[in-house]
């Protein structure tokens, strides 16, 4: 039977009508709004390049020279040298003994700053406490406040007549310590310093990972028995987990920055038994205007600090899993 002239063909008979699919309005709207997000974000990423990325690639590039102050009269006095500086840096006692000293200090200071920290919030959150505004206040303090006036302090503190530490001491017994001028003494005092100047950050954080903690946990885990050990150790540590990775990776790699505190307190004496890997860093680039070898300690202090982070991560991953 044939068609019909001048009808058209039926298409897709006794079927309902497919509705038309907006493809090109919908990525034409991701399109515009992924443009306006660029178009936000282009301001800090033009300033980070140029005062983060940029510096840190001309850094990378003036560790493999010789640049010195007679490059900084003439950047034609400044050679290529290649690894030089680096192997160089690797014959260098006194890099040697400026990473113990930062490994002494991130390995000791950051667990007793992360301890002290984790204490001061478990005792200003705790549910008995009142006035808790103030006691947040009063330990963040030392934190924000200036590191000059801070080492004026504790240098009486720390006086080996007539410094209150010593005369504390003295009371029960301890004979006097010279606590800036001996060698044994001088990194335990500028640990003791940096916990108590900057416990107070990490107790903020701290405080903020407690006050997220459901308290339905710890009702379950007291209608069951446990006692307050129990309750920290079940329900408060696994729950602060995260909170404690980001503490102890940011304290670490604070720590291992160590510089102004030796600077102010014995500019790294006695006997090289405070000198940092920063503070060696500052002899050589701005002392002895070395800039080239300076940029290479740098740059392996980087190494050193990324090897940690990422033994941090591995750490707490396996013991999540």
């Amino acid at each position: 039977m044939g068609t019909v002239a001048g009808a058209e063909p039926t298409v897709n008979a006794g079927l309902p009508p497919v509705p038309p699919v907006p493809v090109r309005r919908g990525r034409g709207r991701l399109r515009e709004t992924t443009r306006a997000g660029w178009l936000f974000l282009a301001p800090a990423l033009v300033l980070i390049g140029l005062f983060f990325f940029l510096p840190v690639l001309a850094a990378l590039v003036l560790s493999f020279t010789d640049y010195d102050i007679y490059a900084l009269g003439d950047a034609a006095n400044a050679r290529w040298v290649g690894l030089d500086n680096y192997l160089r840096l690797l014959r260098t006692p006194l890099f040697w003994t400026a990473l113990q000293n930062t490994f002494y200090f991130a390995l000791v200071g950051g667990p007793l700053s992360i301890a002290v920290s984790l204490a001061a919030a478990l005792l200003v959150n705790a549910k008995l406490v009142r006035f808790k505004g103030f006691f947040r206040t009063v330990y963040f303090i030392p934190f924000v406040t200036t590191l000059v006036a801070v080492a004026i302090v504790w240098r009486y503190l720390y006086h080996p007549q007539y410094g209150l530490l010593n005369y504390v001491l003295g009371a029960v017994g301890v004979p006097p310590i010279d606590w800036l001028g001996d060698p044994t003494w001088a990194m335990p005092a500028i640990i003791l310093l940096a916990v108590w100047k900057n416990f107070g950050y990490n107790m903020l954080i701290f405080i903020a990972g407690l006050q997220a903690i459901p308290e339905e946990l710890y009702e379950a885990a007291h209608l069951d028995g446990a006692s307050a050990w129990q309750r920290f150790r079940h329900v408060t540590i696994p729950m602060l987990g995260p909170t404690l990775l980001f503490v102890s990776v940011i304290t670490m790699i604070g720590y291992f920055q160590l510089f102004a505190e030796p600077y102010v307190m014995t500019q790294g004496g006695p006997l090289r038994a405070t000198t940092s890997v920063v503070l060696m860093m500052y002899e050589e680039g701005f002392r002895w205007w070395r800039m080239g070898f300076a940029a290479a300690v740098a740059f392996v202090l980087f190494l050193v600090i990324l090897a940690a982070t990422l033994v941090q991560f591995r750490v707490q991953r396996e013991r999540e899993s």
